[in-house]
């Protein structure tokens, strides 16, 4: 049913006049092709529109209403009844009698008796035949108040097995080209790479461009597709963001607990993380900073092991700290064997995304999809990549192919869309099965879970999915994590999934760090070169009367759990760095915790010093070992530097991430040290920068300077 509105909209018909029957016809065959267009049929509304002569036309006042009715009741009757044939006896049947009238009455009584499946074709080349003569007969003058009737046509001869649009098309040629007509602008109506032939043709869909052919478009225009995905995509949730809440480690005396130990972690999610909050002009939450993982963002040019038996080598220097006068740092720092591409091993890989509807954002969903696809530009034909993904429900989206067969794979990340809840649990027991069915025993197997983290359907109890995941890391499949969004990210989660399925947490916030992670670094990403590493430092009371291990409180450790082998620790991949800071109090320096009453007597003063700070072990385990390894470094005198300002330049820019990691954390012990003071230190010993991460920093910390400490609430 039509409304007044719908009446309204329509052009008025013309007065009374010897060419009216013309703009009569003109005006339905309008009417009839905006009905089509809405139902994907024939020729779209805005090239039957930029057509017109831009003069509209103007019937008398008192037979509007009637002639509005009367026109749009013949359009509508056409369209239900039997198309373009039956429309045009329904337009003559609405005009004067004329001389083709029996003609057309003739050729109705025809169509009726013929075959259903001719009757169509038959109309339709009867009914041009007819308009054509129509349009033939209309009066060549008019008057001169007729002028802004329709425009002139040409009659022109039908092919042979006419097309019914290109029959419109070539009755209605206009005069002159309209200034928005596709000829204007160099393209066809129907050409399904334009954006205008997008907008003229609601009926059409344009092919999805591939994951890889995204990436070559122009920035311009893949700015342009992004700010016009995300204006359509559900808007960001605010304050909804998951951390685990572990306090900052504390200063502890060496003589009442002179053992640390820890877990190495080479996970960048927090750096990631702030860098993104900062971008928005937000100070980011205390709990999201893990100091260690703004550290180990950066590589570091340490000395490189000799072999891949023996991947690990300890790098240890003794500094003055910066920001306390009397204390020291001890800079710990490991450098993996690096894999030669020729001799890594096969990579059997399950992306798991996150396909529910809290994905739909321009900076999840699409982020992902662009990220996997640069991903398989890393892997070799032999390897194995396989798609599940989950919503409501879990399902497999492509099961293991060949990476020789990258444009099947790039299709099928292409069309993944998002919508519905989270079914995260099914989701991971399906990509783990087909891990397991796949399983390449002298490869890597690995499942890469892409998800912002809200699980909200299945299993949701943190501890049963950490479960389920060390089981299977039994098997020797493991797992690693790539989050993306904000708002509502489940950091806590992410980071429990990855610690113990020995593999690595990274979050995605822009196209730069998916090249980082998984092209840049895919190696470290994807192929370990040690596993379950710890680190344990026994300080001597000697000469280190307090120490803080700055960061890693959520990888801390028991003192047996290291030489525990069952006890996972982290991994470390191929070519990777790893640091960890200590802050310590010398014998005699400013102590932040007094001496027990009854605990051991400090050694007497004027004793000549020992040698060593601290006796460094680190114990790991090779990739298909189940007996660890250890290795251990004195750190001694000859570690130490008497100046900051002569310490090794890497180990200088390690501390001044590390003051910045603190003081977002607010500053408990850095005191006075500022922003303006990490800028001074990062930037002398900013030193070689190849991919501009240290020039990065330095723009965080100014940007840390004048940002907001509350995101604002969305209006």
């Amino acid at each position: 049913m039509r409304t007044d509105h719908d009446i309204k909209r329509l052009p008025d018909p013309p007065p009374p006049a010897p060419d009216s029957r013309d703009a009569a016809v003109q005006q339905a065959l309008l009417r009839f092709d905006q009905k089509s267009a809405e139902k994907g049929q024939g020729i779209p509304t805005d090239i039957r529109l930029i057509e017109r002569t831009a003069a509209p036309l103007r019937p008398s006042r008192e037979r509007t209403v009637m002639n509005r009715k009367r026109y749009l009741l013949a359009a509508s009757l056409a369209c239900v009844v039997a198309g373009s044939g039956a429309y045009l006896h329904l337009m003559r049947a609405t005009q004067s009698h004329d001389d083709a009238a029996p003609v057309e009455q003739k050729v109705a009584s025809n169509d009726v008796a013929q075959a259903p499946s001719t009757v169509q074709a038959k109309k339709e080349s009867d009914g041009e035949a007819n308009m054509r003569g129509h349009l033939q007969a209309a009066p060549e003058e008019a008057k001169p108040n007729e002028q802004a009737s329709a425009p002139a046509v040409v009659a022109a001869p039908p092919p042979a097995k006419p097309h019914v649009e290109n029959q419109i098309i070539g009755r209605l040629a206009p005069q002159a080209p309209s200034p928005m007509a596709p000829s204007r602008l160099g393209i066809t109506p129907r050409d399904p790479g334009s954006r205008v032939a997008d907008r003229a043709d609601p009926g059409l869909t344009r092919a999805p461009a591939s994951a890889s052919a995204r990436l070559m478009e122009p920035a311009d225009v893949r700015r342009d597709q992004s700010q016009r995905e995300h204006a359509t995509g559900a808007p960001e949730p605010v304050g909804r963001d998951q951390f685990a809440n572990a306090p900052e480690n504390a200063f502890k005396a060496a003589r009442d607990a002179p053992v640390s130990t820890f877990s190495i972690d080479v996970d960048t999610a927090s750096y990631a993380f702030v860098r993104a909050q900062l971008n928005r002009n937000v100070l980011p939450p205390a709990a999201s900073v893990r100091t260690e993982e703004l550290i180990n963002y950066f590589p570091y040019a340490y000395d490189v092991p000799a072999s891949a038996s023996e991947p690990f080598r300890a790098n240890v220097a003794v500094f003055p700290n910066p920001w306390a006068e009397g204390r020291k740092l001890i800079r710990i720092g490991i450098k993996g064997y690096a894999l030669q591409q020729t001799n890594r091993p096969r990579a059997n890989l399950v992306f798991l995304i996150d396909t529910s509807g809290s994905m739909q954002p321009q900076n999840r969903l699409p982020l992902v999809k662009q990220s996997l696809a640069m991903l398989l530009t890393q892997l070799q034909p032999e390897d194995r990549v396989a798609i599940v993904t989950y919503a409501g429900n879990a399902g497999t989206a492509l099961e293991p192919t060949s990476v020789s067969e990258k444009a099947k794979i790039l299709a099928t990340l292409d069309h993944l869309e998002a919508g519905g809840s989270t079914a995260g649990a099914e989701g991971i027991r399906q990509a783990y099965a087909l891990a397991e069915q796949n399983f390449d025993s002298s490869g890597v197997n690995r499942v890469i879970l892409a998800t912002d983290g809200d699980f909200n359907v299945g299993i949701t109890n943190k501890d049963e999915l950490k479960g389920f995941v060390e089981r299977q890391r039994e098997k020797g499949i493991f797992l690693s994590v790539l989050g993306v969004g904000a708002g509502n990210y489940n950091d806590a989660l992410a980071q429990t999934l990855a610690q113990n399925g020995n593999g690595v947490a990274a979050y995605i916030d822009t196209i730069n760090e998916a090249r980082k992670v998984l092209v840049e670094e895919a190696s470290s990403t994807l192929f370990p070169i040690g596993k379950d590493v710890k680190i344990q430092i026994e300080f001597n009371p000697a000469t280190v009367a307090e120490y803080r291990l700055i960061g890693y409180e959520t990888r801390l450790l028991n003192r047996d759990d290291f030489t525990n082998d069952k006890v996972d620790a982290g991994d470390v991949g191929s070519g990777q760095t790893v640091t960890a800071l200590y802050d310590i109090v010398p014998v005699g320096g400013p102590r932040t915790v007094d001496d027990l009453r009854y605990g051991a007597q400090a050694p007497a003063s004027g004793s000549p010093a020992p040698a060593e700070y601290a006796f460094v072990k680190i114990r790991y385990k090779l990739p298909k070992s189940d007996r660890s390894v250890l290795i251990s470094t004195p750190v001694d005198r000859g570690s130490e530097h008497a100046r900051f300002e002569d310490a090794p330049l890497d180990a200088r820019f390690a501390t001044a991430v590390a003051a910045f990691g603190e003081i977002l954390r607010g500053g408990k012990h850095t005191g006075k040290f500022g922003y303006d003071d990490v800028l001074r230190i990062a930037s002398a010993a900013r030193g070689d920068d190849p991919y501009g991460y240290r020039s990065e920093f330095l723009q965080l910390v100014r940007a840390a300077k004048t940002a907001s400490a509350m995101q604002p609430l969305r209006p």
